[in-house]
């Protein structure tokens, strides 16, 4: 058991200097983002994806793929896959990346909610020796893509209906007090000027009395 460890211990930093090169050494997908935060049945869009060679020579980008996990309104699931918009093979320097879109287009009976997103690239590193390209790495990059409701925005159409209503009857009772309240003044002023001029009729007809002299 004494000698498994020390064994152990012996081959972990010889197999660490193994490793960490791989590791350390490889093309990677830096960053994949979408042109919407929030998509819709039926909708198009693309994704931006970087590709950064951490190679020591330079490397070509062989394939470029984008395989969303659909899941459909009938709760049946279906993989897509999309490839770059790019001409490709493209080459990236050392130390260098590129940007590449892949366009995609969403179904109009897929499912609400979050679907899956997997970015793969093939890449081929060019080996100076014999002078040709040879097979290199296959990064990915997971992603999330939002899919709307389609009766959120029946509802929010609905409330905006409501809401439109509401404030055509909240002006129609408006104009209803108004006039209301014009009947009223005006129904005011015309008995408070019918009483005036029969005020000034009478006081009128008293003037006019001649006072009777007596024999």
């Amino acid at each position: 058991m004494k000698m498994h460890k020390k064994l152990l211990i012996v081959l972990l930093p010889i197999l660490s200097l193994v490793i960490i090169p791989f590791i350390a050494n490889a093309t990677t997908i830096t960053s994949c983002t979408l042109d919407e935060e929030i998509y819709h049945q039926g909708q198009t869009g693309y994704m931006v994806v970087r590709v950064y060679n951490d190679k020591e020579d330079k490397i070509r980008v062989a394939e470029l793929t984008a395989t969303v996990d659909y899941y459909y309104t009938d709760g049946n699931v279906y993989l897509q896959k999309f490839f770059t918009s790019t001409d490709l093979p493209i080459e990236i320097q050392p130390g260098q990346t590129n940007t590449f879109y892949i366009p995609f287009s969403l179904p109009t009976n897929i499912a609400p909610g979050y679907t899956n997103i997997e970015v793969r690239a093939a890449t081929e590193l060019w080996d100076t020796q014999p002078e040709t390209w040879r097979g290199s790495d296959h990064p990915t990059y997971q992603q999330e893509l939002f899919i709307e409701s389609p009766y959120k925005h029946q509802l929010e159409d609905e409330q905006t209906a409501n809401q439109q209503l509401e404030n055509q009857l909240h002006e129609q009772q408006v104009a209803n007090n108004y006039m209301t309240t014009l009947l009223y003044v005006f129904g005011a002023t015309t008995i408070l000027f019918a009483a005036v001029t029969g005020f000034l009729f009478l006081l009128l007809r008293k003037t006019r009395v001649i006072p009777q002299t007596s024999a």
